[in-house]
């Protein structure tokens, strides 16, 4: 099956079926680095890599691994945590290119290309004061964020990406292009927002926005992490009484090596608060205020008013593309001693200096909409925890994965298993229809069998047909 594209003959066979993109093939000088990913878990080698000009090149590209029956993987930002967005020997359809922003600041609506990512997004935006809920790296990729999970620091003011989704393009196994949105295929909109890449390829989004910035109150508060065990129960009984504007998130990291950090505590463990305001700055800033008059006075402070765009940029540093990673995460009925107990514990066996254990709260804006509104579970939680293991060196791997792999399990008595689709890693099937529950479930399948029978979309976190 890999030799119609393994064959140098598969370019211009491809090209001959309409596609005007760009074609990478092993040994071609940009193919190292076309197919690398942002999780450096995943080495893998692509026999064609399709970078992708628009929506006719998309059509080309599944057309032409339909017919050679051959395995997709479909890239937007590159950023999926179980390095789904490639593939060994298949073809991987690259949407990089196609990431143009149109916004409409009268109608307080963004058009975006499905390869955007929300670095390009918010600074689109951002010119007219006007944002969404997005990302909280600026190179993770809108479509998959979008697809799979929706969370963002605005989630408690604006709800989730999904809740803000107008539209979407989709190109689907069978090279149709379809309109998704509440009036049209109203059915398979509804499967977008939450069920993943199950049952096409999207190539542009509509999003709402909303007025914020281009300034607001945001930053980072840090302690000591000997502080937690008082500090993390007093962010909780604040967050519950907590404004739909107070956004951001309880943080357990390693303080960087960086000038704006005091010497003393440089790489020593540490904890604290992801401050984001989402309303009036000076209001904002008083918050912080009460916030750090309530929790003590702060080893580092970096809260002020700055550009939305830098709060954006907050988790950018510890996060770079190419450093393995390996996730767990699930939602939390509620942040219950038992569940901050067992996250300090854990968050202080915490192997790498590059790993963090992040807990976001929901409520908000999220309860507004009806659970059964989107395909995305877990909207009533209380909040998400994520366990992100990251190193450097490869012989360290299984340790620092076995960290993550302890948390979960430690967690389970807790957790609710309806965690989005993007942070369900390795743990099987039944992990992906727990996680939707029977009846979501359910109609999830009857889209694919409606829209992807013979699941060709099937690198992601599948749903699978009934008949496969």
């Amino acid at each position: 099956m890999v030799d119609a594209v393994v064959d140098k003959a598969a370019p211009e066979q491809l090209q001959g079926q309409g596609f005007a993109g760009q074609l990478i093939q092993p040994g071609d000088g940009e193919y190292d680095s076309a197919r690398s990913v942002f999780n450096g878990m995943y080495d893998r080698r692509p026999a064609l890599i399709a970078r992708c000009s628009g929506v006719a090149d998309v059509i080309a590209a599944v057309g032409f691994a339909r017919d050679n029956e051959l395995e997709i993987a479909i890239r937007g930002g590159g950023h999926s945590v179980p390095g789904y967005c490639s593939v060994d020997d298949g073809i991987v359809i690259d949407l990089t290119r196609m990431n143009g922003v149109d916004v409409d600041p009268v109608a307080r609506t963004a058009r975006a290309q499905a390869g955007a990512t929300w670095g390009h997004f918010d600074r689109e935006t951002q010119v007219f004061g006007l944002a969404t809920t997005g990302g909280r790296i600026t190179t993770t990729g809108i479509s998959g964020l979008t697809l799979g999970s929706g969370s963002g620091w605005l989630e408690r003011k604006h709800g989730f990406t999904v809740d803000n989704l107008l539209s979407a393009q989709v190109v689907t196994a069978s090279g149709e292009v379809v309109t998704a949105s509440e009036d049209q295929n109203e059915d398979l909109f509804w499967g977008l927002r939450g069920g993943g890449g199950n049952f096409g390829v999207v190539t542009s989004f509509e999003y709402r926005l909303h007025e914020l910035g281009p300034i607001v109150a945001g930053g980072l508060l840090a302690y000591p992490r000997d502080a937690a065990p008082e500090l993390f129960p007093a962010w909780r009984d604040l967050m519950a009484e907590a404004p739909d504007e107070l956004c951001g998130a309880f943080a357990f990291i390693t303080a960087p090596p960086e000038d704006f950090v005091p010497e003393a505590v440089r790489m020593k463990p540490a904890c604290g608060v992801v401050f984001l305001y989402a309303g009036e700055v000076e209001e904002g800033m008083r918050v912080a205020q009460d916030m750090k008059e309530r929790f003590g006075a702060p080893t580092l402070d970096l809260v002020a008013p700055m550009p939305y765009l830098v709060v954006q940029q907050l988790l950018d540093a510890g996060n770079p593309a190419g450093r393995p990673q390996y996730w767990k995460s699930d939602n939390l009925e509620e942040l219950s001693d038992g569940a901050i107990e067992t996250l300090i514990t854990h968050a202080n066996r915490i192997s790498s200096p590059f790993s963090s254990l992040i807990v976001e709260p929901k409520g908000g804006a999220i309860l507004a909409a009806d659970e059964d509104d989107v395909a995305l579970p877990g909207r009533d939680a209380a909040c998400t925890y994520y366990g992100i293991a990251q190193w450097e060196d490869p012989a360290e791997a299984e340790g620092h994965m076995a960290w993550a792999r302890e948390l979960g399990e430690a967690m389970k008595p807790f957790a609710r298993g309806d965690v989005a689709l993007n942070f369900v890693m390795d743990e099987g099937q039944e992990r992906v229809q727990s996680a939707f529950g029977p009846d979501k479930y359910a109609r999830l399948v009857a889209l694919k069998d409606r829209y992807d029978p013979d699941n060709l979309f099937h690198r992601n976190q599948n749903i699978r047909p009934s008949g496969r």
